[in-house]
């Protein structure tokens, strides 16, 4: 009996899959907006949009990791080509949480900033993971891609880090129960795991 042959994406499934993500991506980040202002997100809006804009981060990020070991199970090669979009809309959901953090947590009281860097390790890391993630947004730039070559994939492969660091971001910040904060390390570690070769790039920076 013949086995029935893969059906391979075309650039319109490329495409329509793109148009998804732009939609859920923008719908969700708008929609927790909404309901805060609109005082629909329980007693504390501001935990509320603060802690949503970190998960979708982060799942985010995992789905960014996850989209090549996909494309090769499934043998859709063209299915990478969304990976740069899901990236930039991680690192946008991680701008909001660092900026609903800063506005409507801290009001942007330096001294109060300073003494929450210095008490809570937890948001030096985050801060570290963001740094990262911002990095690979700016140089997500098709110029910049060919002006780096070779290091650009280098630089890019840092995301192993910065998804490490947002997990050890997300489990310091929990106070009480890690179990979630486990469970997306878990993912994580099983994602990282596919990697095999490819986790030595961030370490092996060209002198």
């Amino acid at each position: 009996m013949p086995v029935p042959k893969t059906r391979v994406m075309s650039d319109r499934h490329v495409l329509l899959l793109k148009l998804l993500i732009h939609g859920l991506c923008l719908f969700f980040l708008l929609r927790v907006y909404y309901l805060g202002f609109s005082d629909q997100l329980g007693g504390d809006p501001v935990k509320a949009i603060i802690h949503f804009t970190g998960i979708g981060a982060l799942n985010l990020l995992l789905l960014t990791l996850a989209v090549t070991p996909l494309s090769r199970w499934s043998h859709q090669g063209r299915l990478v080509r969304v990976r740069r979009l899901l990236g930039l809309y991680c690192f946008t959901y991680a701008a909001a949480h660092l900026v609903n953090f800063l506005t409507f947590d801290l009001q942007f009281n330096w001294p109060l900033i300073a003494e929450e860097l210095t008490e809570r390790p937890y948001i030096v890391v985050g801060l570290c993971a963001f740094i990262i993630l911002l990095l690979l947004a700016i140089t997500s730039i098709p110029p910049l891609v060919r002006a780096l070559g070779r290091r650009w994939k280098l630089l890019h492969s840092w995301i192993y880090i910065a998804v490490l660091l947002v997990c050890l971001h997300f489990t310091w910040s929990v106070k009480a129960d890690i179990t979630e904060p486990m469970i997306y390390l878990a993912i994580t570690l099983v994602l990282l795991a596919t990697r095999g070769r490819q986790l030595r790039r961030p370490f092996s920076w060209p002198g």
